[in-house]
């Protein structure tokens, strides 16, 4: 009992068992007994001809956009999915190794958050790349029951709680009571469509491009989903489409939250019918509890504001919203054991 003892603490003492949120524009990676370590663009550059890594992460996402020829910058995650399995591996190696403590004699279990509405073969996929960059053991969960917990949710108690994840691919919405997931939709339409769609406006209105990195600065700046009554405007740099000049416009709030009508409207009819389809008795207790909301995209201006207006229930935001799925996995992994209910199988 007592070698057992010693066995487990030097073990400890070598070893960060992590957790990450694997997600399309971020990935979060929790170490045990820590907190969370790494917050990291999920962007990869690499050479080209020789396939050698240039940048990961912060710099990387610098280089999007302005690479020289023989140089690409990806995104290796598309709709919280894996897109480029080598690409994710190489991503994950080096944001591990950003996290571990020098060199390890004993690998890390880890823990990875994965859409509710994965597929077998893309279970697998996240699993090979994990086990690629160096896990001694794999355990998966739900990206809604995380966040739940992350946000601070009473998951294993019989009363029924909304999550609304709104991340960069996806928009993972579920109603969870006893440890599990009672109701859940996935839908591709998230913070990467926001963008998307204020590129296309600004094209269509504006005969102006601009790229994914200046939309998404124009989003967090003045972007809205509810009138608050307050108009501003920012300064909006890109490329004539008809003189293919450099060109510097203005556009207001008003105009950015017509374009994201849209994806926002596509999110509301989501969260409206997954309450469509959620049991009487859980759709009782969220009148009482509310809808909660994480995830990036959460933090658009007013979008509380509009879900709490279309659906008559009272709408909250996690505190640290980013940070919510990364912190209920982080709290999976410091007892492992209490919570192995949580953990997804694979078949």
């Amino acid at each position: 009992m007592i070698l057992n003892s010693i066995i487990q603490n030097i073990t400890e003492r070598f070893v960060n068992d992590i957790a990450i949120d694997l997600g399309t524009s971020s990935t979060l990676i929790y170490v045990r007994g820590k907190g969370i370590a790494l917050r990291e663009p999920s962007i990869v550059a690499v050479d080209e001809v020789t396939h050698e890594v240039v940048a990961v992460g912060t710099e990387a996402k610098r280089m999007l956009g302005r690479t020289p020829e023989g140089v690409r910058a990806v995104r290796p995650m598309k709709d919280g999915v894996i897109a480029d399995f080598s690409m994710v591996e190489i991503m994950l190696k080096s944001f591990i190794s950003m996290v571990q403590r020098k060199k390890l004699f004993v690998r890390p279990r880890v823990i990875v958050c994965v859409p509710s509405g994965i597929t077998e073969v893309e279970k697998r996929a996240v699993r090979d790349s994990i086990e690629a960059s160096g896990a001694r053991e794999i355990y998966m969960v739900s990206e809604p029951i995380a966040a739940a917990i992350g946000a601070g949710l009473p998951v294993d108690a019989p009363t029924g709680n909304m999550i609304v994840d709104i991340g960069g691919g996806t928009t993972e919405i579920a109603v969870v009571a006893l440890s599990g997931v009672v109701n859940a939709a996935s839908i591709r339409v998230a913070g990467d469509e926001m963008d998307e769609a204020i590129i296309n406006y600004i094209k269509k209105n504006y005969n102006l491009i601009i790229g994914e990195q200046t939309a998404e600065s124009i989003k967090i700046t003045i972007g809205s989903a509810y009138a608050t009554g307050t108009e501003e405007n920012m300064e909006v740099k890109g490329r004539d489409l008809v003189s293919g000049i450099p060109k510097t416009i203005r556009i207001t709030s008003t105009k950015v939250r017509e374009s994201l009508e849209e994806p926002v409207s596509l999110i509301i009819d989501a969260v409206r019918l997954a309450l469509e389809k959620t049991p009487p008795e859980l759709a009782a207790d969220i009148v009482d509890r509310g809808i909660y909301m994480c995830g990036g995209g959460s933090l658009l201006r007013g979008l509380d504001l509009l879900i709490k207006e279309e659906t008559n229930l009272p709408v909250y935001v996690a505190e640290n919203p980013i940070e919510s799925v990364v912190r209920g996995a982080g709290r999976i992994l410091e007892n492992i054991g209490l919570h192995e209910k949580l953990i997804l199988r694979s078949k």
